[in-house]
């Protein structure tokens, strides 16, 4: 997992009451919700953000959202999945866009958005991940290629991203519930997860207050 850095951008996060006021109400699946919605599908998929840590951690905290992975290339077995009983929306930073029946993904788009209808709350999001021949590509660091079973670990019938890459992907954002899942998972990581951590903030954003914490966790 090794190869040349690529620098994570800012990525844009709103507040849960300023998110509500313009997109509408949330009210995330949990893990085992989304596994027996997703029950059947053909294709992999994986729990990331938030839900990954405190399914690995075993502390509790809110979840506005619900974080779904699976790799672009297996988004039309998903829709196929979902379309008869769910409104689906592609997400980019140029807004939201229905995904009516047979409307191509927009090439630009890296989320779909999911609920019932349009009173209905937002139960979930799908991120898009690239993939290199069905192997999993590290959005953070294309040069981060391996297999999905590699990068994801898997209880009571549902994967979860592994929690050194979630809090990789949360290093290109500064909001105190990412500094409390990286509180609560670091000491649970083993010394080869530390250190592959460390060394991709050293890389990839080496002015980050996370680099401290985790040159002491090496250390201790």
């Amino acid at each position: 997992m090794d190869g040349e850095p690529a620098t994570p951008q800012p990525q844009p996060w709103l507040p849960p009451s300023e998110f509500e006021r313009i997109y509408g109400p949330q009210l995330s699946w949990t893990p085992e919700e989304a596994r027996d919605l997703l029950e059947g599908l053909p294709v992999p998929w994986w729990v990331a953000g938030g839900w990954a840590i405190e399914a690995f951690t075993g502390v509790a905290r809110e979840h506005e959202d619900i974080d779904l992975s699976i790799l672009r290339r297996d988004l039309p077995a998903v829709r196929h999945h979902l379309e008869g009983g769910w409104h689906l929306w592609a997400r980019s930073d140029r807004g939201l866009t229905y995904l009516a029946s047979g409307r191509e993904m927009p090439e630009h788009a890296e989320q779909v958005w999911v609920r019932e209808h349009a009173l209905a709350p937002w139960r979930g999001e799908f991120v898009l991940n690239p993939d290199v021949d069905g192997r999993w590509r590290f959005k953070r660091d294309p040069s981060v290629v391996t297999a999905i079973e590699e990068a994801t670990w898997q209880r009571d019938g549902i994967r979860y991203l592994r929690p050194e890459l979630v809090l990789a992907h949360k290093v290109a954002t500064t909001r105190p519930k990412d500094d409390a899942d990286l509180i609560a998972a670091l000491p649970l990581l083993g010394v080869s997860e530390q250190a592959w951590l460390a060394d991709f903030v050293a890389r990839h954003a080496p002015a980050h207050p996370w680099r401290e914490r985790l040159g002491r966790a090496r250390l201790s």
